[in-house]
């Protein structure tokens, strides 16, 4: 949602003011994962359908995301879905197979199947992401922005090649390295679907959006710089210069500055980096997302408590700050400990 078709209410939240590096009453905290099986309230959801149906009914998907922020007081609700679907009217056979989790039947395992790969044209198809969106910014509170996402190019390109998850992403870049013309292709055909879904995201109600690049951490400075940069640029390139973008990658801290030169106004950042010194690396002019190991959140509270006092510290009170996990919450976590985490993140995060 552009900032001219805001309230002055949601203009003005706690998180979009630290996603513009502006100065707040306290730092501003979400959890990646935040709906998830660790809350009894979405197992209760979830026990009655599968996930895709879960990812596809707009009211079951609403109601998630919404139990998930009001029970955890966070500052922002994230819409509840998942990076692949997209790639089903793609030409993809996308399963979400029990205890094996997401499965490609039909994956581009060479250049040559790339003709039947189809660029999303018309994001209609997906009309049930923008549903639930619809319903969730109906129901939000006045202050409370929605988040929005995707995976990004890379991300996507791996799974739609590999089949599913991976060890070595041999298969993704064999074809990187071989046929760079098949690679560029494939790249911006998911850049300007993406394109296309995270407008339509933006412009059903969502406030801002994060670009997963969850499996990009398997490359080196050069490959990334090479094969991943310009394609991650032109998504973001892509969308509203107005609406916040947290461009998130996991894995290796090397592709930092990468990241950076790639874009968005937000740099989410794992937990295997100091936070003030990648902060300080990446550049003070942009905001910056993280960074607590989620198995911090196994321990005791008063271990919760230090170790999320020193993420704090880190961010030594700057302008910028958005308080998260270093990655998404683990699904048999104890609810109170995430609960107790946000509140120790608005208590010891007050400005001064």
């Amino acid at each position: 949602m552009p900032a001219d078709s805001m309230s002055p209410e949601l203009y003005n939240c706690r998180f979009l003011k630290a996603a513009r590096r502006e100065p707040v009453d306290t730092t501003p905290v979400w959890i990646m994962r935040q709906a998830g099986r660790y809350l009894p309230e979405y197992m209760a959801v979830r026990s009655k359908v599968s996930f895709i149906e879960l990812c596809k009914r707009p009211d079951l998907a609403a109601e998630v995301t919404l139990t998930a922020r009001e029970r955890l007081g966070v500052d922002a609700a994230i819409l509840f879905a998942d990076l692949l679907p997209i790639l089903q009217p793609m030409g993809l056979d996308l399963e979400y197979a029990k205890g094996e989790g997401p499965v490609i039947h039909n994956p581009l395992r060479t250049p040559s199947h790339l003709p039947r790969f189809h660029e999303v044209e018309d994001v209609g198809c997906l009309g049930y992401v923008f549903d639930a969106v619809k319903l969730i910014r109906r129901q939000l509170p006045a202050n409370i922005p929605l988040l929005g996402f995707a995976g990004a190019p890379f991300t996507l390109a791996s799974y739609a090649i590999e089949g599913g998850g991976s060890k070595n992403y041999a298969l993704t870049k064999t074809w990187m390295y071989t046929d760079p013309g098949a690679w560029r292709s494939l790249m911006e055909t998911l850049a300007r679907s993406l394109i296309r879904y995270l407008r339509a995201q933006i412009d059903h109600g969502c406030q801002a959006v994060q670009l997963f690049d969850s499996w990009a951490g398997c490359l080196g400075p050069d490959d990334y710089r090479e094969f991943v940069l310009p394609y991650t640029k032109m998504v973001l390139d892509g969308l509203p210069p107005d609406v916040p973008v947290i461009n998130f990658l996991t894995g290796n801290p090397a592709l930092l500055p990468l990241l950076r030169a790639a874009g968005g106004q937000v740099i989410g950042l794992d937990w295997r980096v100091n936070l003030k010194e990648a902060w300080a690396s990446i550049g003070h002019d942009v905001a910056v997302q993280g960074n607590l190991d989620p198995v911090t959140l196994y321990a005791d509270l008063a271990t919760i408590r230090r170790r999320t006092k020193a993420v704090l510290d880190a961010a030594e009170g700057r302008p910028g700050h958005i308080f998260n996990l270093g990655h998404g919450v683990f699904p048999d976590l104890k609810p109170e400990n995430v609960i107790a985490l946000v509140e120790m993140v608005h208590e010891m995060g007050q400005r001064r």
